[in-house]
């Protein structure tokens, strides 16, 4: 048997396999993904509810604090303006469909009917930030509008020397 017929692909997937853990995952806008409604980190992730009146997250949390900017995540029409039960909300129906409701607001910067571009400013938080998606009357996990993190695979030594740091996570459009 010859080893050089089988060392050739063992090599190439090898190769293959350290490219695609060190090299950054690649980032696809297939349809367009949205903005990022504020600059902050998601604390609380979008949990389904088991029914209409089930506790359950129905959008995204982000850690902010008070005043910071809320921007629209893309192109739409203010559907409404207004406060519910105290706190304040901003939804915009966007061109495909989907309603983007920015809640926990201390101050906003549109009314009803007005057309917001993608990063117009809507307003400012109040405290943490409530991100939400619905189509129609359901509501949808809005991490695939704007991203999901995604962790990138990375090799560790066997020779007991101190790991590297893991590279950070990337926001990978899903739509």
């Amino acid at each position: 048997m010859n080893t050089s017929r089988t060392r050739g692909p063992v090599r190439v997937s090898l190769l293959t396999l350290v490219a695609s853990t060190w090299l950054p995952a690649t980032v696809v806008h297939a349809g367009g993904c949205w903005s990022k409604p504020v600059a902050a980190a998601v604390t609380d992730p979008f949990r389904e509810p088991e029914c209409r009146w089930c506790p359950g997250n129905r959008g995204l949390e982000y850690a902010t604090t008070a005043g910071t900017v809320v921007r629209a995540v893309a192109a739409g029409t203010v559907t409404f303006a207004g406060m519910v039960a105290g706190t304040t909300y901003v939804v915009v129906r966007h061109a495909d469909g989907p309603r983007a409701t920015d809640g926990n607001l201390e101050h906003r910067t549109v009314d009803v009917a007005d057309t917001v571009v993608r990063g117009a400013l809507v307003g400012r938080t109040a405290g943490r930030f409530h991100f939400g998606v619905r189509d129609g009357d359901t509501y949808i996990d809005p991490a695939p509008f704007i991203g999901t993190l995604r962790w990138r695979t990375r090799l560790i030594p066997t020779d007991g020397s101190p790991a590297p740091p893991p590279p950070p996570p990337e926001l990978v459009c899903l739509r």
